[in-house]
């Protein structure tokens, strides 16, 4: 059996047939492989592990209902989902893994990332990545009642689509140089991401060797999953 990755769901209330697509995966094709690596942006928003919204409660319930049937699952932090915590590894049963993780994959080394650590030429992102990601500003927001943090949200997704709306193509996407930085830090011929919205497979010429890279799909009218296996990797849309 393959294992499965996926990334940029985005899931969001204004678009409940993804939803569906996701949660039928989940008791479908997610069952059948060797395990799941959901690489971010799962969610369109995630305010904290208390949200009681729906959605966010049935999406606990749905990756419970698949970690029970013995399938691992590994969640990494995405742009838009970087507030998940120890409670909802708890509620789910989903391993939560640091960006990146290097994982052997078939006797092959590979390194997993969101993917927005790779973008560098954007960097007023950057500046509002590293701040987003401190502790300190977390605990801060995480003090605050639901409401204000749902507000606070919506805001920063206006925000973030003005800011991609404004930038170009080539700031939006992943930079040479910090693909074969981060292959080289560790030691790797092989890397899996999402966060572009950019599904293809790349090459690199990294100083220590060439570099292999595959960005995963987002989900817009359809879902779509990476399948890694000892043959190699393929893709699986979904519908």
């Amino acid at each position: 059996m393959p294992t499965h990755f996926i990334s940029d769901l985005h899931l969001q209330d204004s678009r409940p047939d993804l939803t569906e697509i996701f949660f039928r995966y989940l008791r479908g094709p997610a069952r059948d492989s060797e395990g799941l690596y959901i690489l971010g942006d799962l969610f369109e928003t995630w305010v904290g592990d208390d949200d009681d919204a729906p959605l966010a409660q049935d999406a606990r319930g749905h990756l419970r209902e698949l970690t029970a049937t013995g399938v691992p699952c590994w969640f990494m932090h995405g742009n838009r989902d970087f507030l998940v915590g120890k409670t909802f590894s708890e509620a789910t049963g989903v391993q939560v893994l640091d960006d990146p993780t290097v994982v052997n994959l078939y006797n092959q080394p590979t390194l997993l990332l969101h993917g927005d650590s790779l973008c560098t030429d954007d960097q007023p992102y950057q500046a509002i990545r590293s701040q987003l990601r401190s502790a300190v500003w977390q605990a801060q927001f995480l003090a605050q009642p639901l409401p204000a943090r749902r507000a606070f949200a919506e805001a920063a997704r206006a925000k973030s689509r003005e800011h991609t709306a404004m930038a170009g193509e080539a700031i939006m996407d992943v930079t040479e140089s910090a693909v074969c930085d981060v292959a080289q830090a560790h030691g790797i011929r092989r890397i899996i991401h999402g966060h572009t919205h950019r599904p293809a497979q790349h090459w690199h010429d990294a100083t220590n060797g060439r570099v292999e890279r595959w960005v995963i799909a987002d989900w817009r009218d359809t879902g779509e999953v990476l399948l890694v296996s000892a043959d190699g990797i393929s893709r699986q849309v979904l519908r």
